[in-house]
């Protein structure tokens, strides 16, 4: 059957919109398509942890353009406030209860609660953060349309404040410069935080 222009440009639309569908050559063992996710070491942060497959892990993530995330936050545990400029994230509450923060780009902005079962939709480049309130552990699965590493792939609200000048954030706050001198200097994304008891 003969190629035309109009099927190779489907092809080439169905690739950037799904990803490549290619199965990587470093698939190599018995069963590729399972990866024991709570097998992982848990990755701790000072109000909780994570285990992530991605394509660093997983071999068939390579060029899928997805990760799963398992994060447990301790109570007073925080995700620090975060966006993802090049991906959307699907969160699934599986223990606990989950309050919410999310402000979208069109300047929508939400507070709730999620309790088990309950599943949010952070879109790409929305502003949001979760944090557990309660007493018992938080649980949370995410899936995410990227497959680069939690806290790689995300702009925390530490840094980016960290990196603005004094005199800007004044203008913007409506407070002395003097205020935003004596914040503590962040480099990268927290990722989990915690209240202090």
């Amino acid at each position: 059957m003969p190629h035309n222009n109009t099927q190779e440009a489907a092809a080439t639309d169905d690739a950037a919109r799904f990803g490549n569908p290619r199965i990587p050559a470093e698939l190599n063992t018995a069963q590729p398509h399972m990866f024991h996710l709570g097998a992982l070491p848990r990755t701790q942060f000072e109000g909780g942890t994570l285990r992530q497959a991605y394509e660093g892990n997983w071999p068939i993530l390579m060029g899928q353009e997805a990760s799963v995330v398992m994060v447990t936050l301790e109570p007073g545990g925080i995700r620090e406030p975060h966006w993802h400029p090049s991906a959307w994230e699907i969160n699934v509450i599986t223990r606990g209860v989950a309050t919410w923060t999310l402000l979208d780009p069109l300047g929508h902005s939400e507070h709730f609660e999620a309790n088990v079962g309950d599943v949010v939709f952070a879109p790409q480049g929305s502003l949001h953060y979760f944090e557990n309130k309660g007493t018992e552990e938080l649980d949370l699965l995410i899936v995410f349309n990227a497959s680069t590493e939690e806290g790689k792939d995300d702009i925390g609200i530490g840094a980016s404040i960290s990196k603005l000048p004094p005199d800007v954030l004044s203008v913007v706050f409506g407070v002395p410069a003097e205020t935003f001198t004596k914040f503590k200097k962040i480099d990268q994304s927290l990722t989990i935080i915690k209240r202090p008891s």
